[in-house]
């Protein structure tokens, strides 16, 4: 087959991107989450609880929305509607733990929802571990002055 006939064939077999529809999903739904987390970081500081312990409370608060959504099913229709908008940090982390576990709960505590509970979050924990120890050490040795 001429590579012109091949393109032309990938062309018509392959689905349209909806990239600017996708982009504006992920924006507005991502958004909503940083609202969302803004609202309540600002209701528990309008409480009189200190810049800290709010964000703190905020995040906790964060993860249990994410888990709630996760356990109703709610996270996986607004995962298929905003794509990555659904991944805001918290809440996305909250749903990569938690979805395993539910899936795997028939499997028993052990060999289910403990073994499989990090596959998809265990990554991040260990790069993102990783991550922090290499800019630590920079940041050790450039405040020392010797770089």
């Amino acid at each position: 087959m001429e590579k012109t006939k091949y393109q032309e064939l990938v062309n018509e077999l392959s689905p349209n991107s909806k990239i600017i529809s996708n982009t504006l999903k992920a924006f507005l739904i991502g958004g909503l989450f940083s609202i969302g987390g803004q609202f309540i970081l600002n209701t528990f500081k309008s409480a009189g609880i200190a810049q800290d312990s709010a964000a703190t409370y905020t995040s906790i608060v964060l993860i249990f929305i994410g888990v709630l959504l996760t356990g109703l099913g709610l996270y996986q229709r607004i995962g298929k509607f905003a794509g990555a908008g659904s991944a805001v940090p918290i809440t996305g982390f909250a749903n990569a733990v938690a979805s395993p576990a539910i899936e795997f709960k028939k499997e028993g505590h052990i060999m289910g929802v403990g073994a499989r509970m990090f596959i998809l979050a265990g990554p991040v924990i260990v790069f993102g571990t990783f991550t922090s120890m290499i800019v630590g050490v920079f940041y050790y040795f450039s405040k020392g002055g010797l770089l």
